[in-house]
């Protein structure tokens, strides 16, 4: 009986697996049915587990400490504050950055601040990073080094995006992916991108929005 190599068996996940991303955000930001929140925390939630399944848990408790919170605090900040600085230079830049800015916060009308806070911080954020990070990031890494890993991986999550249609949104979602990306790839750990993710994301979605 043929036999699949382990690096064609990573292969096929990884593509099966991305495939199965594109549809939930094409679902989650294009298709206008139902809340933007509930869809995007289901989808995290589903690209997590497939993460779980083929690549393993990737957050061991031993590895939370005070370094990693101290790392994913910090490195939250600075790419709030990098966010900041963007914003102000794209609405210069571009005629349509503000309006495109807008759509991405209008997604999340009629839905309590606090409701998206928690969302973000305890469900979205770790699912999201235990996927793209902790599994394809990683994964990619094994094959094409660790320079190549965090850069596919960075445009994989930034591609899965252009379903939004929104230039801002995915130039954002690249940044991002290229900045938790670094993080995770210098650090080795997983834990202080999940709390910078987290954190940036409250403080951008419903704390101190950037628009």
């Amino acid at each position: 009986m043929f036999q699949l190599s382990k690096e064609e068996t990573d292969l096929r996940s990884l593509v099966m697996c991305m495939a199965v991303a594109t549809v939930l955000w094409f679902f989650a930001f294009f298709v206008p049915i139902g809340n933007f929140w509930v869809k995007i925390t289901l989808s995290a939630l589903c690209l997590a587990l497939l993460a779980v399944v083929f690549g393993g848990w990737p957050l061991p408790i031993k590895d939370l400490n005070r370094r990693a919170i101290l790392w994913g605090v910090l490195s939250a900040l600075f790419l709030y504050g990098v966010f900041m600085a963007g914003n102000a230079i794209s609405s210069f830049l571009f005629p349509f950055a503000e309006t495109q800015v807008d759509a991405i916060y209008a997604k999340g009308d009629h839905t309590p601040g606090w409701v998206i806070g928690l969302v973000l911080f305890f469900v979205t954020s770790p699912a999201e990073e235990i996927f793209w990070r902790g599994f394809l990031q990683r994964r990619l890494s094994r094959h094409l080094g660790g320079f190549g890993g965090w850069i596919i991986a960075a445009v994989l999550y930034a591609a899965v995006h252009i379903s939004s249609l929104n230039f801002m949104l995915v130039g954002a979602a690249g940044i991002a992916g290229l900045f938790w990306g670094f993080l995770y790839w210098r650090l080795k750990t997983l834990w202080p991108v999940v709390i910078s993710h987290a954190v940036w994301t409250c403080l951008a979605f419903a704390v101190a929005p950037i628009h």
